[in-house]
This record gives structure tokens, C-alpha cells and sequence, in this order.
């Protein structure tokens, strides 16, 4: 089902309760609460819809870019450089992300690491081979890098010994009392 037809059948699903609340509720107050929960309604609603068109154009924007660099690659410069490829690493993981926030309504923080990493390398490369000298500041490059790294790590280990089971948006089910989340169960790991 897309996603303006569901909104729109909620939408008139919600229109239906109010009138019908309207007509069959004895006093003000009930009234007063349940425009308060319409109006809730549509407001979750108007915010999915914002999130699904902000991350439908954050996505069409990633595409759009990879494929430019892509066809800049093959018909202006003929061949790849390491920053080129690099930086087709950094769309991946950004269409990566847009992906499993679609899919699970949560942003994986490891894949903003993952693109600083990627983004810090591509410094790097590119540092080193227009100066070819070093200098103070691929130290501290490197060093960025070395931390990003290492916060990978401390998240890695969070996510295993502390696992959240990610579900999809629909799935509002619990976890059983008795059941401990695995690392395996979560997604994010």
C-alpha cells in the first residue's frame, strides 16, 4: 500500500471517529478530548508524511549525486582516482542509512562513523598526494581517524552485551519477560 493512499485512509478513518464522537458525546469536555486526540492523530500523520518525503529526497539526492560522479568519472577524467571511489564509498553508506531508517525508523549511528572514517580517509589521500610531505596535520588525520575508530568499537561492544531488537515500524509487539534480546536480534550490530 503506498504511503499517500494509508494516510489517506487514516485520514478519513480519523474524520469518521470525530463525527461520530461529535454526535454521540453527551458532554463538552468528551468533546474537547477528542478533537485533542483527532488533531493528535493528524499530527503524527502531517510528521510521518514530513519524514518519509524528507528521506525520499535525502535519497533521491544521494542517488542523483552518485550518479554524477559516476558519469563525471567515465566521460571527463576517463579513469578513477582513490577519492573518487572513496567518495562513491561515502554515497553507499549515506543510501545505506536512508535505507534502514526507512525500514526501521531508526538511525544507526555506526554509519555516520563509518562516512566520517571514509571522509577523513579521503582527506588523508588527498593531503598526501598534493603535498607530498608531511606534516602536522596528517597526525591529527590520522588520530581523528584512530578515535572514530575506536568509538566504533565502544559501540560495537554496547550493541552486543546491551542489544535493542530492532522490529519494523508496524511491529508493536514486545519482547517476552523471559526472553533475553540476542545480539543476533538486533540488526544494528
Amino acid at each position: 500500500m503506498s504511503i499517500i493512499k494509508f494516510l489517506h485512509n487514516n485520514c478519513i478513518i480519523s474524520l469518521y471517529i470525530f463525527i461520530e464522537y461529535l454526535i454521540f458525546m453527551p458532554t463538552s469536555k468528551e468533546r474537547l478530548e477528542s478533537i485533542q486526540r483527532l488533531f493528535d492523530r493528524f499530527g503524527h500523520y502531517a510528521v510521518e508524511a514530513f519524514h518519509y518525503l524528507a528521506l525520499f529526497i535525502i535519497g533521491c539526492m544521494i542517488a542523483w549525486s552518485a550518479v554524477h560522479t559516476v558519469i563525471d568519472i567515465l566521460t571527463v577524467k576517463k579513469y578513477a582516482t582513490i577519492d573518487d571511489i572513496l567518495l562513491l564509498f561515502i554515497y553507499l553508506e549515506l543510501g545505506a542509512m536512508v535505507g534502514i531508517y526507512f525500514k526501521t525508523n531508526h538511525m544507526p549511528v555506526r554509519f555516520l562513523i563509518y562516512v566520517a572514517i571514509t571522509a577523513l580517509t579521503r582527506l588523508l589521500i588527498a593531503d598526501i598526494q598534493h603535498n607530498h610531505k608531511a606534516s602536522m596535520d596528517q597526525v591529527i588525520i590520522t588520530g581523528s581517524i584512530l578515535i572514530l575508530a575506536l568509538a566504533i568499537l565502544i559501540v560495537r561492544f554496547a550493541s552486543w552485551n546491551y542489544p535493542s531488537v530492532i522490529r519494523g515500524k508496524e511491529q508493536e509487539q514486545q519482547i517476552p519477560a523471559n526472553k533475553t534480546p540476542r545480539p543476533q536480534d538486533d540488526e544494528l550490530a
